[in-house]
């Protein structure tokens, strides 16, 4: 039905731009929650292993199980915090979760489980979203006791506006970061300090401290969406099988609820996927396939399983035929402008493919 390829050579690429962007003393970790961003955790990490990464960010803990390839001297952070639930795949695989609460932290020190406990702490700048309050992290500076028994490797917070360059929050979470970043530093030798998402490596070197966390364009997307052109290598290609193609009368509709009326006679090719494999119904007469270079836009609706496109501006003689695979993204169209014609992110057109893809890693 169709063909996503994984290019890791440019994941590689990708990760080696990055080290050398971050500097001496700055470690480049990597995001691979959610399969690596939908493109398969186990391959990608380790690519990226054996690209010299060593911390690697999940959000939940049952995600470890895509990492049980990696080597013992690599270490995994979740972002989410601690589980009480999950607490014996804490222990077992040595994972440091990211605690963000005095709840967590308690939760956490209780569990008998964890002879050692290894942690992060997660504070609130500005986002109120996870993280430590003001009043929180006051309160462990203030009675250390609190965190009494707990092995304290770092601390973390997370921008919210980075990938808009004129706004103002960026520096003043920097800011409030730096100064949180202080009071533990005074009392907690050799913290990590770690800020930086995509969009924050780009921003300024500032903002590096001792650990970056990549994600999103590691695998492609574009961390400088303020800028024409994308630094990264593309890693992801999508092709889909064309089921048939027909020719379809001047003034007959297609697809559901009749939405697109021919007015002349077309060619159109149906293709073998739909909004359950990640084409967005919001590409309803609005989003586009290639062919050759070609763009072929999408009439009618989107439906679960198939699309028709039409091939009005491909010559007779070079039409696609059943069995052929059109371009969805590629050299002509990335994940990013898929997303902007489908009212979204490129984060969520990669995290959205579906497993009924045949998968293919370039390596």
């Amino acid at each position: 039905m169709g063909l996503l390829t994984i290019d890791l050579n440019a994941l590689a690429e990708n990760y080696r731009m990055l080290q050398s962007m971050a500097g001496d003393g700055c470690e480049v970790g990597a995001v691979v929650k959610a399969q690596s961003y939908g493109l398969g955790a186990e391959k990608v990490s380790q690519a990226l292993y054996n690209q010299g990464c060593r911390t690697f960010f999940i959000a939940k803990a049952h995600e470890i199980e895509s990492l049980q390839g990696l080597p013992d001297d690599a270490r995994t952070i979740v972002m989410n915090g601690y589980d009480p639930d999950h607490a014996s795949i804490y222990a077992e695989h040595e994972m440091i979760p990211v605690l963000g609460s005095l709840y967590e932290v308690e939760a956490y020190k209780a569990h008998q489980d964890l002879s050692r406990k290894p942690c992060f702490f997660k504070f609130c700048t500005e986002m109120n979203r996870a993280g430590m309050g003001k009043d929180e992290w006051e309160s462990i500076l203030n009675n250390p006791g609190l965190i009494g028994g707990l092995q304290l490797k770092g601390v973390m917070a997370h921008f919210a506006c980075a990938d808009e360059p004129e706004h103002p929050m960026t520096e003043e979470q920097f800011k409030t970061f730096s100064k949180i970043a202080g009071h533990f530093s005074d009392q907690y030798e050799g913290l990590e300090r770690s800020l930086s998402n995509s969009f924050g490596i780009f921003r300024d070197d500032k903002y590096h401290f001792d650990l970056v966390r990549p994600g999103m364009c590691l695998y492609g997307l574009n961390p400088t969406p303020y800028k024409t052109e994308n630094p990264m290598k593309r890693v992801v290609d999508l092709s889909i099988n064309v089921i048939r193609t027909r020719l379809i009368p001047k003034d007959e509709y297609v697809g559901y609820g009749a939405t697109y009326r021919f007015e002349k006679d077309t060619h159109v090719a149906l293709l073998s996927a739909g909004y359950a494999d990640g084409i967005y119904r919001s590409l309803s007469n609005k989003g586009k396939v290639f062919w050759n270079g070609i763009a072929c836009p999408i009439r009618g609706r989107v439906s679960m399983d198939m699309i028709v496109v039409d091939l009005s501006d491909v010559p007779e003689d070079e039409r696609p035929n059943a069995g052929d695979r059109m371009e969805l993204i590629g050299p002509h169209q990335d994940a990013d402008a898929l997303a902007e014609e489908a009212g979204t992110i490129g984060y969520e057109i990669l995290t959205a493919l579906g497993e009924r893809y045949e998968r293919v890693y370039k390596d």
